[in-house]
């Protein structure tokens, strides 16, 4: 006897059970953070999410079957849609913070073509 056969895994209950809470602490955390901290939290999700497309991609590397494909396919498209959109997201947010130059204002003779005098 084993010790996997005495204890079996988490059941699909067991499994929902953690996503929802998962959800729900997560939106709780993430909705308590000021904005001045979000470029940063941004980027730091750019490094996880391009751990997991490398994870999803060495998964898809050993599927087996059109069904173990196509879900391995659809994780790496999600998972460079999520590395793509916080980097744009993060680029946004950067351009915010920038500081704006304002146009130099024109002599007149160079609005004239120079010294023709």
């Amino acid at each position: 006897m084993t010790l996997a056969s005495i204890m079996p895994g988490p059941g699909l209950v067991g499994l929902l059970t953690i996503f929802v809470l998962a959800a729900f602490v997560g939106y709780e955390v993430i909705s308590k953070v000021p904005s001045v901290l979000h470029t940063p939290l941004m980027s730091g999700s750019n490094a996880i999410h391009g751990i997991i497309l490398v994870g999803t991609m060495l998964v898809l590397g050993q599927a087996h079957g059109t069904t173990q494909l196509v879900l391995g396919f659809l994780a790496v498209v999600l998972a460079t849609l999520n590395v793509v959109g916080g980097f744009v997201v993060t680029d946004r947010m950067l351009e915010m913070f920038k500081s704006r130059q304002a146009p130099r204002p024109r002599r007149d003779d160079e609005a004239e073509g120079g010294d023709d005098k």
